[in-house]
């Protein structure tokens, strides 16, 4: 018996609100996370970051004076993933193996205290269940899933409307670009792998893994809101996964 996730994936669109999830777990003290979603001390691992740098690089190559390998420009300052380049999604999945058996499983007595937030997004060529048969079933034994779902339109609506806000601050805002979005997330497969169910188990990889999907529509602000649904799912999903 344990009180918190060991490994917890969160997934769901670009924009769903899965960042908006760290952000608040992050204002939480640690003996409030445990007791009300059971997370305890917390690190994440994104894609994020290895895709931007790969894209960094590709600025490099374009100074060289070679084609950019990953990413394109796109108006007015934004550089998304190519459509042709989606083998990058699939080297970001097995950095997730390496990554998280160097790094954490390898550390005895890591997961007594801690829980590991493994964070993407996917969709289109790179599908859920594609995804996450990728993972080693080391991994997969002790995670669980927590898909934070919004539908195709209000993920795009939400992209934009944070790229605005954020333009007011940094001419760095970066979102993803419409191109990006409608090839690589506009459509995935994720209610069809679970049925449409809103919670239940998964075999992956011959890994029984306990998922929820918590609907994040409408969008909302408020703490005592995105409380209510952050326990009422998590403590749903925890309550299979500690069995």
């Amino acid at each position: 018996m344990t009180d918190h996730f060991k490994n917890l994936f969160v997934l769901g669109r670009p924009a769903s609100g899965k960042s908006e999830f760290i952000d608040f777990m992050k204002k939480n003290s640690e003996a409030e996370r445990i007791r009300k979603f059971h997370i305890a001390k917390f690190e994440e691992i994104d894609d994020f970051l290895w895709i931007w740098e790969k894209f960094m690089d590709d600025d490099i190559w374009e100074k060289a004076g070679y084609d950019r390998l990953y990413s394109n420009k796109y108006p007015p300052n934004n550089l998304g993933l190519k459509p042709e380049a989606g083998k990058l999604l699939h080297f970001c999945l097995q950095k997730f193996n390496k990554e998280i058996i160097d790094r954490y499983l390898s550390k005895p007595g890591y997961y007594n205290d801690h829980t590991l937030l493994i964070e993407f997004a996917c969709g289109g060529e790179r599908s859920f269940k594609q995804s996450l048969h990728a993972f080693k079933p080391e991994i997969l034994n002790t995670s669980a899933i927590f898909f934070v779902y919004t539908t195709r339109e209000e993920s795009w609506r939400r992209n934009v409307s944070r790229y605005q806000e954020k333009l007011k601050h940094s001419v760095l805002a970066h979102m993803v670009p419409k191109e990006t979005f409608d090839h690589f997330y506009s459509e995935h497969d994720w209610l069809e792998l679970t049925k449409g169910e809103k919670s239940g188990i998964l075999d992956i990889n011959g890994s029984k893994v306990p998922f929820v999907t918590m609907n994040n529509e409408p969008e909302t602000t408020d703490p005592i809101e995105l409380e209510k649904r952050y326990s009422a799912a998590l403590n749903s999903l925890f309550d299979v996964y500690n069995k």
